[in-house]
């Protein structure tokens, strides 16, 4: 027997930050697939996990920041490969790095990244993962100690395993991104990324070369203490997740540690930022 679903179509306006958390929100509240979209996103619910107030304790649906609309439907199950085909394109950064699904043509560059990024955040179509990879290119990662904080599909790790870096952890507080980062490292025929699930309690008395946290800016700032107390000695720290107007802000909290910002990545006023201890 069919599983029968239901969809909600949400039209977002602006998309940024607005869809990243309501897909969020959304994934709390019991959705269990996510296709963005230029407009937005569609959100997946099996209809018995369904109920009538389900988007009553979605907060950012009676924000003033954003305008979204959205449309119900029912449908039967899924073809979640055909939506992902229709919804997925392949990205490429700095004609180095592919980022693609598997049922994309594999293209001649140094570093193919295959992912169904499913739920998950994280495929490099956004600002913050293209910035975070961008800054990877620049780093020589051959054996240093790696961590993917916010994993989301675990490309980051991946990346980092590619240019050699060796060992990895990679941590997402969301099961959701754990399991799908667990698939993609496996699909990737990574062997240096440890996934685990949960939060910045798991990095007490660990040692990293390379911190890599692409998550928002009030989790960075509660946790940015903790990463500052993992760098070895000349580690570097990559920040990103937030707003250009943010910087002042983080920049005050990391400097606590005696961190010093080198370089600031830019797109579409989103910014990634590369501190060494």
């Amino acid at each position: 027997m069919q599983n029968i679903y239901i969809s909600y179509t949400f039209q977002i306006t602006p998309r940024d930050p607005a869809t990243e958390i309501l897909i969020a929100e959304l994934g709390y509240a019991g959705f269990e697939s996510f296709v963005e979209n230029e407009s937005g996103v569609i959100a997946y619910i099996q209809k018995e996990d369904f109920r009538d107030d389900i988007l009553d304790y979605i907060y950012i649906l009676s924000s003033d920041e954003f305008k979204i609309d959205y449309q119900k439907e029912e449908i039967a199950q899924v073809n979640w490969n055909k939506e992902w085909e229709k919804n997925f394109n392949p990205i490429q950064i700095d004609d180095l790095v592919s980022i693609r699904a598997p049922f994309h043509e594999k293209p001649n560059l140094e570093y193919d990244i295959v992912i169904e990024p499913k739920m998950s955040f994280g495929t490099g179509h956004h600002q913050t993962t293209h910035m975070m990879v961008k800054h990877l290119l620049n780093l020589d990662l051959k054996d240093k100690k790696v961590l993917d904080m916010g994993c989301g599909t675990g490309v980051l790790a991946i990346l980092a395993e590619m240019r050699g870096a060796n060992p990895i952890d990679a941590i997402d507080i969301d099961n959701w991104c754990y399991l799908n980062s667990i698939e993609n490292v496996d699909r990737n025929n990574c062997t240096k990324i440890s996934v685990y699930e949960g939060e910045a309690s798991l990095l007490i008395n660990k040692k990293y070369d390379v911190i890599i946290a692409n998550i928002n800016r009030n989790i960075l700032l509660n946790d940015i203490k903790t990463y500052a107390a993992c760098l070895t000695e000349n580690g570097i720290l990559l920040l990103s997740g937030f707003y250009q107007e943010d910087i002042p802000i983080i920049d005050a909290e990391v400097s606590k540690y005696d961190l010093k910002l080198q370089t600031i990545e830019e797109r579409d006023n989103w910014v990634a930022l590369k501190y060494q201890a």
